[in-house]
């Protein structure tokens, strides 16, 4: 679209060549990434012909060394007269040193009085290069635009101040080169320019001292930049900042992390890997050295692959979703299907076809012979639906011959006419499906009919027995049931009636032995004390009796009180003093009186550590019984365990002594006594108070046996 020189730079058009920063930051790049000025230059108007509307412009520059004003590059003008043009800069009163040295651009209409320029017989503007920032740089050179306005556009303008800055930039490179240090500064600024990852040199908390183009497009920004920019800018600074902590930078080995920055100019996010290394001088101190790879694109070209891999994924499984449908239609199209012309003969079909109705060279005569009865019988077939009239399918059956074993094929053959558009007979198309299968089926389906009905009836009867066998069954869990009822209800009576004249006896025996009745000799007395002492185990015989009963029963009540364990074991041992001195064991206790309180049914807890240490002490011939109580912080219970160095429990005993009436050895010989019901009553007592009894034991080597109670008993 053609425009004239001034609508591009005017007013309100000039809005519409606003470029977007995208534009902008790829001609920057451009410029940072170049070191010499006359392709800048030519590139650089290029650029605003493109992007700016300028149709014709030229760049001049100040040669340090003539000084003189010379043309760099032009555009759309003779480039005879562009090169050829040159003002001397002590000629003040020329019109471009004047604005060279002014402040402001000018705006030179045409005029017949107007001076020699490259742009000839065209009004233009001419605009200082500046140096520095905002109006306050120093000129580094002159441009030169075709212009009938002197309104500036704003892609002019921002070029004005970039262009200017890079050829401070490259005029600085070159007065460097001169010398040896210059020449060396020039290269490093050059090959860290040349890298296109953002590079900097900071102290360790962050100042920035040497960076590169890359990096002062992320660290700074010039003073007239917008706020946002700004921000921006001072937000880059703080997060590398806290990325190069102390701690970090205390480390050998080069320091490696992500740092999330903004884009000055979009304010969009970037993710940079972060490598840093301290560098230490011995005068300056340590210094630190960073390079920032830019992974955004990495990682949304990675989240773009992973997604694309996705789809990949997707569209194969569906492809062979689909690939996997057309192989099942295929493959299921096992009849043979045949295709014959108007006149009868085959011109088409599919390989079980081809079975039937075709013989090799070397199968010999008989296969052959075969073959050829099939397809008389085939044309038959198709010469009925030939003349079937306008009937377009036909069905029948066809009795075909195995070629290769002969074996008879009934099968069932369904036709169907093809016509053309005029309704003439083109193709018949016949389908021929094996009934050999179908009829054994059939005969098949008969049989199962009969196994079906002589299976009902089996499973009449069968039904019918079982369920006599569950009535006994029933009945006999009931005769169970009452003859344990009346077990439990024998024993309790018999034990009362076993306790009464047992209890006499032992009151008799003790009144004797009190001497009440008269004085007595030494074998009086001792007999006497055997009787008191087996009529006291017959007690303890029948107590155990009666409580394994009211276990059973559920009548066995609690007394849920709070007391210390430290002082139930001790009143245990005192009462079982006797037996242990008498046993010339080491009886020793560790229970702590730090122990939490027990709330429990005391006596219960009482019966089960009596019973476990009197077992320690009878199974124990010589070395020692220990009792430990431990407090459990992470249930909240305690346990109590009696560990010996006795006989010991095989492992396929270690059940059975919990058992009622269970011993190791029951025999009527064995040399321990009792009725085996002391750990199947201490076992259901500790269910009762909601605990536990475990055992570890070695045959030869001892047993523990461990109590485990909760601290509060909970009633159910």
């Amino acid at each position: 679209m053609a425009r004239s020189s001034a609508s591009l730079l005017d007013g309100a058009p000039q809005e519409l060549w606003r470029t977007t920063p995208e534009i902008r930051l790829v001609f920057v790049e451009y410029l940072l990434n170049t070191l010499d000025l006359e392709t800048c230059a030519r590139r650089g108007l290029e650029w605003l012909a493109t992007h700016a509307g300028v149709p014709s412009s030229v760049c001049l520059a100040v040669d340090s060394h003539s000084n003189h004003l010379v043309a760099l590059g032009e555009h759309g003008v003779t480039p005879a007269s562009g090169w050829q043009f040159s003002v001397d800069l002590k000629n003040a009163k020329h019109p471009l040193v004047a604005v060279l040295n002014g402040r402001d651009a000018a705006h030179f209409p045409l005029h017949p009085s107007q001076p020699w320029t490259p742009l000839q017989g065209v009004s233009f503007l001419a605009l200082p290069l500046r140096s520095g920032e905002g109006r306050l740089g120093l000129a580094e050179g002159l441009l030169l635009v075709a212009a009938d306005s002197p309104q500036v556009g704003p892609d002019v303008r921002w070029f004005c101040e970039v262009f200017g800055q890079q050829l401070m930039r490259l005029r600085s490179r070159q007065v460097l080169a001169e010398t040896r240090f210059g020449r060396e500064r020039m290269l490093l600024y050059g090959i860290i320019n040349a890298v296109t990852d953002p590079i900097l040199l900071t102290d360790v908390e962050g100042k920035l001292i040497i960076a590169n183009a890359r990096a002062e497009k992320l660290f700074s920004a010039p003073e007239d930049a917008n706020e946002g920019r700004r921000r921006a800018v001072s937000l880059n600074n703080m997060l590398y900042s806290a990325a190069l902590s102390s701690s970090a930078m205390e480390m050998e080995a080069p320091f490696r992390g992500e740092l999330l920055l903004v884009d000055p100019i979009d304010g969009s996010d970037l993710l940079f890997e972060l490598l840093s290394s301290a560098v230490r001088d011995v005068r300056e101190g340590t210094f630190v050295v960073s390079v920032l790879r830019n992974v955004t694109d990495l990682g949304r070209a990675t989240r773009e692959i992973e997604e694309s891999q996705r789809k990949l994924r997707i569209a194969q499984t569906e492809v062979r979703e689909e690939r996997h449908r057309l192989e099942l239609i295929i493959d299921s199209v096992a009849d043979p299907i045949l295709v014959t012309d108007p006149a009868g003969d085959i011109v088409l079909m599919n390989a079980p076809a081809e079975k039937l109705f075709t013989a090799g060279r070397n199968q010999g005569e008989e296969p052959q012979r075969r073959v050829n009865a099939n397809g008389a019988h085939f044309t038959s077939f198709v010469s009925n639906l030939l003349f079937s009239g306008t009937d377009t399918r036909w069905t029948g059956e066809i009795n075909l011959v195995h070629p290769e074993t002969g074996k008879s094929m009934p099968v069932e053959a369904i036709a169907g006419k093809i016509l053309s558009a005029q309704g003439e007979l083109t193709w018949v198309v016949t389908i021929l499906h094996d009934r050999t299968e179908a009829m054994e089926k059939a005969r098949l389906f008969e049989q199962l009919k009969l196994a079906k009905g002589e299976l009902e009836t089996k499973v009449h009867l069968a039904t019918a027995e079982l369920a006599q066998q569950n009535e006994l069954l029933r009945r006999q869990a009931l005769d169970l049931e009452q003859a344990s009822a009346l077990k439990s209800r024998f024993l309790a009576n018999m034990s009362h009636e076993f306790r009464t004249p047992l209890n006499a006896i032992l009151g008799y025996t003790q009144i004797v032995l009190q001497g009440i009745s008269g004085p007595l000799s030494a074998a009086q007395k001792r007999d006497l004390n055997r009787i008191d002492s087996n009529g006291r185990h017959l007690l303890d015989l029948i107590n155990e009796i009666l409580d394994i009963t009211r276990i059973e029963a559920g009548r066995m009540p609690l007394n849920v009180v709070e007391f210390s364990l430290s002082e139930l074991v001790a009143e245990v041992l005192a009462e079982l003093e006797p037996i242990i001195s008498r046993s010339r064991l080491a009886v020793a206790a560790d229970v702590s009186s730090r122990l939490p309180q027990l709330r429990s049914d005391r006596q219960k807890v009482k019966q089960v550590l009596v019973n476990l240490l009197s077992n320690a002490l009878k199974f124990t011939r010589e070395g020692s019984v220990q009792v430990r109580g431990r407090y459990n912080a992470a249930d909240r219970s305690v346990s109590v365990a009696v560990a010996d160095t006795g006989i010991g429990i095989a492992p396929e005993d270690r059940e059975r002594i919990f058992q009622d009436f269970g011993q190791v050895d029951s025999s009527t010989t064995r040399p321990y006594g009792g009725t085996g019901l002391g750990l199947a009553i201490c076992r259901r007592l500790a269910n009762m108070l909601g605990g536990k009894i475990s055992m570890e034991s070695r045959l030869g080597e001892g047993s523990t046996f461990t109590l485990t109670l909760p601290i509060r008993l909970r009633k159910k």
